[in-house]
């Protein structure tokens, strides 16, 4: 189809406009050929004419359809042109506020000069790891296309920032370097990213200024290299910069500053680290106030100075390096107030004593002198000597400002050198990403040699750029195997030659810089002559001072001026020479003269047209063109040798306006960036792409029933295109897409448009017509109703008589009278009927409830009887095991008291022995005091006498000191007075001289009055006499002074006598008092003495008299004690074998005392032990009768029950096979009475032997005396043990009686539930018994020998015996050297998907914790800690090897979080065991508190669940988006439109797997069965279910913010059908609770993008119903909608921003905009008590635990 066809009626078109650039109008007339108008009408309604040209007629641009406008690609458009771009820029940025869109394979930025919600750090994690094209356009899209590819393909990428200055370059580089930073960071603890980070600041404060376009705008380029290693791990950076600014140093614009740097300085110049700077206000300094205002609103200089320092250190830059920094920085602020005056016409000079020039040189260690001197003089070499001439000050202040820029821009690169050394870090590299960050293409009102030089860069860059879309598009085509044909495009090598070539605009700059007289005319006229025939380049028409140059973006006109100065950039040699004289060495080292390098050619692509640079000499420098050329040479090596991206940045306004666009500005800027160049490189081929499946579903409405048919949908296309455009050429087929060219897309809309129209119309057609259709057969039948009322009346009207009203009322009373009766004698016929069945029925129901009550009686006599039976089987059997434990714990309980009483009787034998000792020892005490009174009877004589010697002598020293006492008295009286006399006496003659000197005074004047004449004389004579007096005066004095001296020595000696005085009066009384102490004490030591005499009389009597019997006494008590238990020779030892040694010792009665109640001790000990057995004994005899009694009464019933039934009977028999039991225990009994005969006999034996060694006793000594002793003894211990006996039966008989009484008083209710009390008491009272039981195997040993009998009478009867089978107790025994294999075997080799683990789970878990309470049990605390610690090191171990493993995790999360419950249900602690069983309970932990070990498991199931969640999501990630937002669920209903993305090659992987929402749910089900498998407990799975369900809705959330073409009333259905799948699977899970609320922000976006958005209620249903949104969201969801169908609206900007307003008010709203997809809500873990009974636990064979032991 040709494009003129598409001009009909409707179509709009786009006309030039002076203001607005483009301005669109619509055709009001088809357009046929031959016109010469076009027939107009533009959007105000205005119409026109436009005038078209018959030969050759150049209509005007035709409009998309405005279902094409806004989209992401500028290259999916139909018409690919200017307006269309521009309008479609427009569009996206003012009205749905986007500013990224792509043009092929540029991203197009413009500023939006507001700061936007689309940078957080959830954004760099939406766009990592996706596609070219899957998402919005973004900076962060392109920086992950460029690590992709670098990662993919191993080759070198570079992203090339370029713009206009505030166009936001800065600002994208630094975005991009974030990204990187983002995603790939090191794990190295150098963070080489916040290094690369942190250079931005530096760079930013040191080479960016505000300029009248852009408050921080970047006076250099700047390309930085960011370094991965193999891993892909920013490893380090470079950084090269390119022309920097340095004229900014010296002079600035009206409203432009200088760089930052300066008034940072010069905000912290009172700061204590900036006085020695000698720092003024930017305002007193001449480089800091030329453009006027130095500050910029909303920038504090003072934090920007810290964060500058701050980011100094983080680069590793010391302290000192700063400092030398500010110092240059200050000096050159200081160099710029230096004063340069004129002396003359030729001459100038600077004051010595100017302030700045001292502290330029102190500051820089340079000699004032020299730069005073060469500032104003120059050195000229001529040929035969050297001439110092005078310079004007114009020259001087030229040499001073160009002094400044050369230390600034030496500085600047020493700076970027120190950052590059920062950057590098140990390591390889693999790979780099480059980033330049140039100026765009310059023009301004006046151009001089730095715009020269930017565009020369830009010409450069631009045909890179050309060369590289070009070849791009080739290779798409060749992929496609399309046929290749020679695109048409500019190529702008003429321009690069006209500027570098020989004899180009460079080389003639370079030339005329050679000569000392060269001029910027000079070199001008040249131009002019040798470019004159290149159509490139023009001379102004009115002015003979400029150039103009034809760029690819636009006509440049260049002012000539100060092109030769900036080019040569010269300082003189002296100062040269002056600074590199410098104490500075910072400065110094920036003069060094340095070699030039060569310049490689490696990797050249790109020729250039100029040669080489040479190196130059000392007499020709280098000038700024070639090293700029140079730079330039390198900058396009590097970038050749990488596969490039391009961001261009706009400028949307001049006035920094937020979302206001300028469409001059933004024409202007798209020319001069290489965006139309690549639109017309696109719309020359084929610029719309559609691949088979997109055209398919959007154009299959076109198809006919036969090409829908057809199998394949490629064939399909291919079929329907070729009827539809019969010109092959306007489309091709490739292999997976199809190339339509320029319009064919939008045809393809029209003709659908059309189809979709005419369907409409039949539609309505149909519609309509059948409405109409009911409401005409409603209206006619309405008029017939009416029409037969109509027609009845009037006939009724024409035969109605008065006697057929007659007749008629007759007729109606005669019924009425007949209707009655009939109805009478119905009603009374069925009320008849009615009676007689409802008799029937009440019969038959009274007589079936009657033989229901019947039943029910029966049964409940049955039931009592029978529930009686069984509360009385009930009750036996608790009685039966209640006296069963009993007696087993009362044995036990004797076997320990025999075992204790062992102890104690060796005890009784350890005092006895020690007895002796003290009996020993108390002999010898009795010796030392005899010797004592002995000693203190002597002593006492001495007192005596003494006492007497002191009395005399105290009475005489008394007198002796009372009367030196009086003496002393009167002594001190004269003393007293004679000082108070001395006193007065001292003060007359005071008195008398202070007189006789004031009467000298007075004469002295006198005299000096009369003898005025003879002064001289009387003055000696006076002098004399005053030297006279004062002698006098000073000897009188000295005799004052011995005198008070001697009196205050007399004093001091009196106040010594009195203190000695009162010394020894206080020594004196203290002899007193002790000697009447002594006094008082003698009479009572006489009476001890007294005492202690009679004590030892009666002793020694007593001793005499009953030494004899108290020898056998003791013998014989020590031979009934020890008889049998100790050997003989310690019963010899103990006795004593000679009479003699009894008289010896004077103080054996107290020790015979001591004997004696020893003795009785262990008597009593005894005689308890006796009646401890007697008392078991009579027990154990009671319980055996008792338990016969029982056994005859349950003999008795069951041979009444016996014909109960079949199970009754079982019941008795194994009651009986229980009771026979009994006659065991009455062996045991018999055994117990065997035992207690032998003991007595036993002691019988022993009291015979003592009584034999009495009587032998007895014969040595006294054998009368020691019999009747015997004897009396004897009775005392038979009475004793009849009277204990006697309290025996009596006891015995009180327990008979309470044992009767509580028989009579209890019910049989009473008795049931005092015996559950009981054996729920006796049970947990056990339990400590059971388990010492357990613990000791010899004690086990012991009872299998007591019931050896029993035992084999159960296997000859083959019937076990409940009381005493072989229970287990939950545990597992082990030994240590077998925890490596426990842990082996149950962690680390045990694999989730067993059969063993599914059918028991947690197994493991349970099996582990039975190994800690065997270790508990043993109370082994070593064992415990390293069975815990090797259990958490095997768990760790695993989780760490098997970090991807989603099973494993899932297992070792259910068995975490097991084991944790069984630490908490098995703590012994009240809350964990309210829901235990007895049991349960029973198998607590008992010897170690694990809660520390409960933590740490806790925190380990904590560890095992984020990682858990982390492999769920990483495995969902992918299928979120295809399966939540392209698959579509709901057929028939497509959201698809137009878009024709032009994704990258390299960015789409081919055959890839469709994802569907039923693929999501699947596997969502895995995981689930997953779980449940493992037996994971269902409040973890709600929790993990709710974090995965999370991660969906923000997921998907997040997608439809970040892709526009994912807003539309489609999607929303498609969304809300996805979610309701959803919800569907959680119910039928039964997981709807807590987590639906997950996808309520994701529900109200897709009921956000269905509901109306055009009236005020939408508006407020929309803030009423999107509560879970943020405002941010809502706006953005609103401004992305984009409409599938010309039949839908886009959202008006008025609506958005009313949504806007009301949004504002809304409390607690986030500003963010995105979802944090890594958010984890907090993890609980509920505890719940397991059912598992431990002891029921088999080990499984297949798990090779041969080792642990079932306890």
């Amino acid at each position: 189809m040709a494009l003129s066809e598409l001009y009909t009626k409707y179509n709009r078109v786009w006309i030039p406009d002076a203001e607005h650039v483009w301005k669109s109008a619509e055709i009001l007339r088809d357009f046929k050929p031959g016109d010469d108008t076009l027939k107009l009408q533009f959007e105000d309604g205005t119409e026109m004419m436009y005038p078209l040209d018959k030969s050759s007629p150049q209509l005007p641009h035709l409009r998309n359809p405005d279902i094409l406008v806004g989209e992401n690609d500028l290259t999916a458009l139909s018409y690919l042109h200017e307006p269309a771009v521009l309008h479609n820029l427009k569009v996206r940025f003012v009205e749905s506020n986007i500013i990224y869109s792509y043009c092929g394979i540029i991203l197009v930025a413009v500023n939006p000069y507001k700061q936007l919600h689309i940078y957080g750090d959830a954004v760099i994690q939406a766009y990592s790891g996706q596609n070219m094209g899957a998402m919005d356009p973004h900076i962060f899209a392109v920086a992950e296309e460029a690590y992709k590819q670098m990662a993919r393909n191993n080759k070198n990428q570079s992203i090339i920032v370029s713009g206009e200055s505030g166009a936001g370059k800065t600002v994208s580089a630094r975005y991009v370097m974030r990204y990187f930073a983002m995603v790939s960071k090191s794990s190295s603890k150098t963070r080489v990213e916040d290094k690369v980070l942190a250079s931005n600041p530096i760079t930013e404060a040191i080479g960016n200024a505000k300029t009248t376009r852009n408050d921080n705008s970047s006076r250099f380029g700047k390309y930085t290299e960011i370094s991965f290693d193999r891993r892909y791990q920013i490893i380090g950076a470079n950084m090269r910069t390119y022309l920097l600014e340095k004229s900014r140093v010296v002079s600035q614009s009206e409203n432009e500053r200088n760089y930052h740097i300066f008034y940072q300085m010069c905000a912290c110049a009172e700061q204590s680290e900036f006085k020695s700077l000698r720092l003024l206000s930017a305002d007193e300094f001449r480089y800091t106030c030329m453009g006027g205002e130095t500050g910029i609103e909303g920038v504090d200089d003072r934090k920007d100075m810290e964060e500058t320092r701050r980011t100094f250190s983080l680069l590793g830059l010391t302290e000192d390096f700063q400092s030398d920094v500010f110092k240059v920085l200050a000096g050159i602020l200081h160099l710029g107030n230096v004063e340069i005056r004129n002396v003359g016409s030729d001459r100038s000079s600077v004051s010595s004593s100017d302030q700045h020039l001292a502290a330029f040189c102190d500051l820089l260690g340079v000699s004032p002198d020299g730069v005073t001197r060469w500032l104003c003089h120059r050195r000229i070499a001529m040929v035969a000597e050297t001439v110092v001439k005078p310079v004007p000050s114009e020259r001087a202040v030229n040499a001073r400002d160009a002094l400044a820029k050369q230390i600034y821009a030496h500085l600047f690169d020493c700076v970027i050198q120190k950052i590059n050394a920062a950057l590098q870090v140990p390591g390889k590299q693999h790979s780099f990403i480059g980033v330049l960050d140039i100026y765009g293409f310059e023009t301004f009102d006046i151009n001089s040699f730095e715009q020269f030089c930017i565009n020369y860069a830009n010409e450069k860059l631009q045909q890179q750029f050309n060369l590289h879309v070009f070849k791009l598009e080739q290779d798409e085509y060749m992929k496609e195997d399309i046929p290749w044909t020679l695109i048409d495009f500019y190529d702008n090598q003429p321009v690069i030659d006209l500027i570098e070539a020989k004899m180009g605009i460079l080389d003639l700059l370079d030339e005329e810089c050679l000569f000392p007289q060269g001029t910027d005319q000079n070199w001008l006229q040249k131009l002019y002559n040798y470019q004159a025939d290149n159509l490139l380049f023009e001379k102004p028409r009115m002015s003979n001072e400029a150039f103009i140059i034809q760029h690819f973006a636009d006509k440049v006109e260049y002012q000539c001026w100060g092109f030769l100065e900036k080019n040569r950039d010269t300082l003189y040699e002296e100062l040269v020479d002056t600074m590199r004289t410098s104490k500075f060495p910072l400065l110094a080292n920036f003069f060094l003269e340095v070699e030039p390098a060569g310049l490689g050619t490696k990797g050249i692509k790109v020729r250039p047209a100029r040669p080489g640079v040479k190196p130059a000499n000392k007499n020709h420098r280098t000038t700024v063109g070639e090293k700029f050329s140079s730079s330039l040479y390198l900058l396009m090596e590097s970038l050749n040798a990488t596969t490039p991206h391009y961001v261009r940045c706009i400028k949307p306004n001049e006035e920094k306006m937020p979302f206001e666009y300028d469409s001059k500005r933004v024409v202007q800027q798209l020319r001069a960036c290489g965006v139309l160049e690549t639109i017309h490189i696109s719309a020359q081929s084929y610029p719309s792409r559609w691949t088979y499946i997109e055209f398919y579903s959007r154009y299959s409405i076109l198809m006919s029933q036969e090409e829908l048919g057809l199998n394949h949908k490629k064939l399909a296309c291919k079929t329907v295109l070729q009827r539809l455009i019969q010109d092959s050429d306007q489309n091709k087929f490739g292999r997976t897409k199809i190339f339509f060219r320029a319009g064919q897309v939008a045809y393809l809309e029209k003709l659908r448009l059309d189809r979709l129209r005419k369907a409409c119309l039949t539609i309505q057609k149909h519609v309509r017509g059948w409405s109409h259709r009911r409401k005409f057969l409603r209206m006619r039948e309405a008029a017939i109703v009416l029409q037969q009322y109509v027609r009845g009346q009037r006939q009724i009207c024409k035969t109605v008589t008065a006697a057929a009203l007659k007749q008629g009322w007759a007729a109606v009373v005669i019924q009425r009278y007949w209707r009655s009766y009939l109805t009478r004698l119905i009603y009374r016929m069925v009320r008849s009927s009615s009676i007689i069945i409802q008799a029937f029925t009440r019969g038959w129901i009274a007589r079936k409830h009657y033989k229901k009550m019947v039943e029910v009686q029966k049964a409940l006599v049955l039931q009592k009887y029978a529930r009686a039976w069984l509360a009385r089987r009930r009750f036996q059997s608790l009685r039966r095991l209640v006296h069963n434990v009993q007696l087993s714990y009362r044995c036990q309980q004797l076997r320990k008291k025999l075992e204790d009483q062992a102890k104690e009787n060796c005890g009784l034998l350890e005092r006895l022995t020690g007895l002796a000792g003290a009996h020993t020892q108390g002999l010898d005490k009795l010796r030392c005091l005899e010797a004592q009174l002995g000693k203190s009877a002597t002593e006492k004589a001495l007192l005596e006498e003494r006492e007497k010697k002191s009395r005399e002598d105290a009475v005489k020293t008394i007198a002796q000191l009372q009367e030196e006492k009086d003496k002393l008295i009167v002594e001190k009286q004269n003393l007293e007075k004679k000082l108070a006399d001395s006193a007065t006496e001292m003060k007359d003659s005071f008195d008398q001289i202070k007189t006789t000197l004031k009467e000298d005074l007075e004469r002295e004047e006198r005299l000096r009055k009369i003898a005025e004449n003879n002064l001289e004389l009387q003055k000696e004579d006076h002098e004399k006499e005053v030297e006279l007096q004062k002698e006098d005066h000073e000897k009188e004095m000295e005799v004052l002074r011995e005198e008070n001296r001697r009196l205050k020595e007399e004093r001091v000696g009196l106040q010594r006598q009195t203190e000695e005085e009162a010394q020894v009066n206080t020594d004196l009384q203290d002899q007193v008092i002790q000697l009447t102490r002594h006094v008082t004490v003698i009479p009572e030591l006489r009476k001890d003495l007294h005492n202690l005499q009679t004590q030892r009389d009666d002793l020694g009597r007593k001793m005499k008299k009953q030494s004899e019997q108290a020898r056998a006494k003791m013998s014989v008590i020590t031979r009934q004690l020890l008889c049998g238990v100790v050997e003989e020779e310690v019963i010899s030892r103990l006795t004593f074998d000679s009479p003699d040694q009894i008289y010896e010792v004077g103080d054996l009665l107290t020790e015979f005392d001591g004997l004696q109640k020893a003795t009785r001790v262990l008597e009593r000990h005894q005689q308890e032990q006796k009646e401890g057995y007697d008392s078991q004994i009579e027990g154990l005899t009671f319980k055996v009768e008792h338990l016969q009694n029982q056994n005859n009464q349950l003999q008795k019933l069951f041979q009444e029950k016996t014909s109960v039934n079949d199970s009754i009977s079982q019941e008795v028999a194994r009651l009986n096979t229980e009771n026979m039991v009994i006659p065991e225990l009455k062996k045991q009994v018999s055994e117990l009475q065997r035992h207690k005969q032998e003991l007595e006999v036993q002691l019988e034996e022993q009291a015979r032997k003592m009584t034999g060694r009495l009587e032998r006793r007895k014969e040595e000594v006294e054998r009368e005396k020691e019999e009747e002793e015997v004897e009396r003894e004897k009775e005392e211990v038979e009475r004793e043990k009849e009277e204990m006996e006697r309290e025996k039966e009596e006891v015995e008989r009180e327990k008979e009686e309470m044992e009767v009484l509580r028989k009579q008083k209890n019910t049989e209710s009473e008795a049931k539930a005092r015996f559950s009390q009981e054996a729920s008491r006796l049970t947990a009272e056990n339990m400590d018994f059971e388990e010492q039981l357990d613990m000791k195997d010899r004690l086990i040993r012991k009872l299998q020998n007591q019931i050896k009998s029993l035992q084999t009478s159960e296997e000859a009867n083959q019937t076990p015996a409940p009381t005493i089978t072989n229970e287990y107790l939950g545990m597992l025994e082990y030994k240590r050297e077998d925890e490596a294999k426990l842990i082996q075997y149950v962690i680390l080799d045990l694999k989730p998907r067993g059969v063993l683990v599914n059918m028991i789970p947690n197994m493991a878990a349970q099996l582990l914790f039975m190994c800690v309470r065997h270790a508990d049990y043993l109370n082994d605390g070593a064992k415990l800690k390293s069975l815990m610690n090797a259990i958490i090191s095997g768990v760790k171990k695993v989780i760490t090897d098997h970090q991807e493993d989603f099973e494993l995790l899932s297992f070792w999360l259910s068995n975490t979080y097991h084991m944790l419950s069984c630490l908490k249900q098995y703590s012994g602690e009240e809350e964990f065991m309210k829901q235990n069983t007895p049991r349960q309970n029973k198998n607590c932990l008992q010897n170690f508190d694990l809660s520390e070990h409960r933590q740490i498991f806790s925190d380990l199931a904590i560890r095992i669940y984020h990682q858990f969640i982390s492999v769920m999501e990483k495995t969902l990630m992918p299928m979120i988006g295809p399966g939540m937002l392209e698959y579509e669920s709901l057929q028939d209903i497509s959201s698809m439109k137009p878009t024709g993305f032009r994704k990258r090659s390299s960015s789409i992987y081919e055959d890839q797997e469709v994802c569907t929402i039923y693929s999501l749910l699947q596997q969502l089900s895995l995981y689930h069965s997953t779980m449940s498998q493992h037996g994971m407990e269902e409040g973890l799975v709600r929790q993990a279910v709710k974090q995965t369900f999370f991660l969906v809705g923000a997921e998907t959330l997040n997608s439809i913010l970040l892709r526009k073409d994912m807003c539309s009333c489609r999607k929303g259905m498609q969304i809300r059908c996805n979610i309701s799948y959803l919800e569907a699977w959680l119910k039928e899970k039964d997981l709807v609770t807590g987590t639906m609320a997950t996808l309520k922000p994701l529900s109200q976006a897709a009921w956000l993008l269905q509901v109306n958005k055009t009236t005020d209620d939408d508006i407020k249903d929309i803030t009423e119903q999107c509560s879970e949104l943020s405002p941010v969201q809502i706006v953005k969801i609103l401004n992305s909608y984009t409409p599938t169908d010309d039949f839908e609206k886009r959202v008006a900007p008025s609506f958005v921003r009313k949504v806007q307003g009301l949004l504002q008010d809304r409390e607690g709203g986030s500003s963010q905009l995105m979802l944090d997809t890594q958010y984890r809500f907090q993890v609980t873990f509920p505890f719940t008590p397991s059912s598992q009974a431990l002891e029921l636990l088999q080990i499984p064979s297949s798990l090779r635990l041969d080792f642990l032991t079932r306890i």
